[in-house]
């Protein structure tokens, strides 16, 4: 079945990065590293979300979702929100 459950591991990855950003966010006093890391999630958040976003419009017109593509970083910071 072509459908969005080949991009359940896109979403298991999501769910570990958002796991691992609230981990921080609870922290009262975090050291330049924990700050650096958490600036690393969330590019890597935007990335991941920009990647199920590519699958599903690709599928959504008949396309191959396989063909989508982690963007870098510098492409998906730009994107306006």
């Amino acid at each position: 079945m072509a459908d969005g459950t080949k991009d359940q591991p896109v979403l298991n990855h999501i769910n570990q990065l958002v796991q691992e950003e609230e981990h921080l966010y609870r922290q009262s006093d975090l050291t330049s590293d924990a700050q650096g890391r958490l600036e690393q999630l969330k590019v890597e958040l935007d990335q991941c979300w920009d990647l199920l976003r590519q699958r599903r419009a690709l599928r959504e017109f008949g396309e191959d979702a396989d063909k989508a593509k982690v963007r870098p970083a510098n492409i998906v910071e730009s994107y306006e929100q």
